[in-house]
């Protein structure tokens, strides 16, 4: 069923109230993403300040993952009983408790609950902006809405990053944490005084028994060949990712100091990239900007993880283009796939697909670490076969890909 507000945005633009919702929601995913991403590059403050060992600040990164994860399953059989805004503000509101928590930390053992705590509500936030966005914009534009919400992780590392940095600095490892926090409560007050109701949902299956829904929806078969490929998605990028900035430094040359341009530049051309995937997407057709995305990933991979030391400009040209391509994947993909779950089953299926990303990014960090090793110089040996790893998983994805297409496109025909 379509919304006025949905119709004239197939037929005209996004309506007024609907460009409102997006951007919300990408200030949202914003201070999510950056919850998860500061506590990495504070490592070097955070670990002597708080006296604790490389292990154990592993296990601080992991434990938000693997919470989020668990959270969303946890979470599945109620996602479709409430209206998506009143299920979004009360975790958004235990995300922001958490990650004040964070703040005021002064111990590993506090630092490590708080993070736990942040993880568990931030995992059901995120799959419930993909199952708002679903609900209020048609299949037609889901490639700009996209484009548009993969936006945050960009300005995550081109404004959040540096800027936390620069807190932390200046005031300690807490303190962007208590930025975070800030921009949050601006946030969660916006959504709470002006977001709409999201609850056409309720009114196809209001009684459903939540146990009955969760078993719903992992054996249905469209919905478990969309689980697999999200949990290959999520495994191509953390294959990479941990270990990009030590093969930059170690291997290619680069400085420590040149890092943040690097990634600046980088997530920079991702900013300007993500709204024109995302509208490329909606006009040629979202499998063909993935079979792009997917080209471009595999030729980028092959050649980056081949790279020995290499000029500054060299090496952001090569990251820019792998991020189109990742970007290219990750904006098309998610564009496809939320038109496999019913209306009725959206919140129980995006709660699941958001903890098998987790999971999967986890684990897929994990065999990345079992791959490469450091020799003697710090430079990392065997990155080659991580990157032929990730091309073997971007193929299989692509197959699957391929039939979920077909599946969608047959079903709206």
């Amino acid at each position: 069923m379509q919304t006025a507000d949905t119709a004239q945005a197939v037929s005209s633009g996004f309506s007024g109230y609907q460009k409102w919702v997006l951007g919300l929601l990408t200030f949202l995913q914003f201070t999510i993403i950056l919850d998860f991403l500061i506590l990495s590059p504070l490592g070097a403050l955070l670990m002597p300040g708080l006296k604790i060992s490389p292990a154990q600040f592993g296990l601080v990164v992991s434990a938000y993952a693997f919470s989020a994860g668990a959270s969303g399953i946890a979470a599945s059989g109620f996602a479709d009983r409430f209206d998506r805004k009143r299920l979004l503000l009360v975790f958004y509101t235990g995300f922001i408790a958490g990650t004040l928590m964070c703040g005021v930390a002064h111990t590993y053992e506090f630092l490590l609950l708080a993070r736990i705590v942040t993880g568990l509500f931030a995992g059901v936030v995120g799959s419930t902006v993909f199952a708002i966005t679903t609900d209020l914009f048609a299949f037609q534009v889901r490639g700009r809405v996209m484009g548009i919400l993969q936006t945050a992780f960009a300005a995550s590392n081109v404004v959040g990053v540096p800027l936390a940095l620069a807190l932390s600095n200046r005031w300690g490892w807490n303190a962007p944490f208590f930025l975070i926090v800030s921009v949050g409560v601006l946030v969660g007050v916006a959504a709470m005084r002006y977001l709409r109701p999201v609850d056409a949902h309720l009114r196809l299956h209001p009684d459903r028994n939540p146990v009955h829904h969760v078993l719903h929806t992992v054996s249905t078969r469209r919905y478990v060949q969309g689980f697999a490929a999200t949990a290959l998605l999520a495994t191509g990028g953390f294959l990479l990712m941990p270990y990009m900035s030590a093969f930059l430094v170690h291997n290619l040359g680069i400085e420590f100091g040149q890092l943040p341009l690097v990634y600046m530049v980088t997530g920079a051309c991702s900013i300007v990239a993500g709204p024109l995937i995302g509208r490329a997407a909606d006009a040629v057709g979202k499998f063909v900007v993935f079979f792009f995305g997917c080209v471009l990933t595999i030729t980028m991979v092959v050649i980056y993880t081949h790279l020995g030391v290499t000029p500054i400009g060299l090496v952001i040209l090569v990251n820019s283009v792998l991020f189109v391509g990742v970007f290219s994947r990750m904006i098309s993909a998610q564009a496809l796939i939320s038109a496999i779950p019913a209306p009725a089953d959206r919140g129980a299926y995006m709660s699941i697909s958001s903890s098998l990303q987790q999971v999967s990014g986890g684990l897929a960090a994990i065999v990345g670490g079992l791959i490469v090793s450091e020799s003697a110089s710090g430079a990392l040996e065997h990155f080659d076969i991580v990157g032929y790893v990730l091309v073997g998983t971007t193929l299989i994805t692509l197959v699957m890909m391929y039939f979920i297409s077909r599946r969608i496109e047959g079903a709206r025909s």
